[in-house]
Parts: structure tokens; C-alpha cells; sequence
């Protein structure tokens, strides 16, 4: 059975952007799973790339506030390309998931099959709180990664 990396990203004090933290503060309530890892990296980029190099995961899902010019609250499911070169700069306290894969090949780690739930944000500006269109979709996305955690466990590419 693949190990499998739940990992919310975004910074709470920055509105939508704790969209992903909160998904997982939610899932973290919910019985563990012994081949799940749900963590809150928040804006340690540097620490999930880490994690994810490791070796220690077969799979990650990787939530966060994803502007993609969508509705406020539209969700996303993105396969994320390990071998893509983002231009991103690594700033290593708010580095994007292309950020952190990026440095993850950069470095020589390698990391398996990277999925990204991600919401469309309605405002990423100092704030605490998720607006009432993001707030609406956490419930959703923490089905949609539950979804996507049995897909992975199922997939004998992931093992």
C-alpha cells in the first residue's frame, strides 16, 4: 500500500490563502489512517520540499489557494509535473507547490505522483478568516481529497 502525503499549504493571515491549512486542520480531526500523513506545512515550504524528497512517500496531495481566474470558491484538481522547472523564487517561507517541486528536482530528491487540490482564492489580502465562498468549499475538498487518497492507494503505479 503507497504511503501518501496530505499537506495543507498558505499563510492564515493572508485570507483565502489559509485555504489549505484549513482542509487539513479538518482532516486531522478525522480517524488516522496508517498510510496517510495529513500535515499542515503552512509556509514552510522548505520543510515539505524535505518531506517530499525524503523518499518516504509513494503519493502527495498537496492543498492551497490556486488563482487560476476562476469563480471565488471554484475547486481544482492539478497534476503537478515534478520535472517542471518553475520560475518562481524560493522564498523558502511562501513557496508555491511548483516552487517546492521545482527545488525538490533541483536538489537531486525525488518525490512520486504530486496531485494539488486547490480553490480558487476571492481575496489573499491581510485578513484572518477565509471568505464565505472559500469557506464553503473546504467540506468539498476535503472530500475531493479523500477521493483522491483511495484513488491513490488503488493505483499500482503509486506502490
Amino acid at each position: 500500500m503507497p504511503r501518501i502525503l496530505v499537506a495543507g499549504i498558505g499563510n492564515i493571515f493572508l485570507g483565502d490563502d489559509g485555504f489549505g491549512v484549513e482542509v487539513v486542520r479538518r482532516l486531522s480531526a478525522q480517524t488516522p489512517r496508517a498510510d496517510i500523513d495529513v500535515v499542515d506545512f503552512g509556509i514552510r515550504g522548505v520543510h515539505l520540499a524535505y518531506e517530499l524528497s525524503g523518499g518516504k512517500y509513494d503519493a502527495a496531495i498537496l492543498v492551497d489557494a490556486t488563482p487560476r481566474g476562476g469563480e471565488p470558491g471554484t475547486l481544482y484538481t492539478i497534476e503537478a509535473d515534478p520535472a517542471e522547472t518553475s520560475e518562481e523564487a524560493g522564498d523558502a517561507h511562501n513557496m508555491t507547490p511548483a516552487a517546492v517541486l521545482d527545488w525538490v528536482r533541483r536538489t537531486g530528491g525525488r518525490c512520486g505522483r504530486v496531485l494539488v487540490v486547490g480553490c480558487e482564492p476571492e481575496s489573499l489580502v491581510e485578513s484572518m478568516g477565509l471568505s464565505e465562498a472559500v469557506a464553503l468549499s473546504v467540506e468539498p475538498a476535503m472530500d475531493m481529497v479523500c477521493r483522491l487518497a483511495a484513488h491513490l492507494r488503488e493505483c499500482e503505479s503509486c506502490a
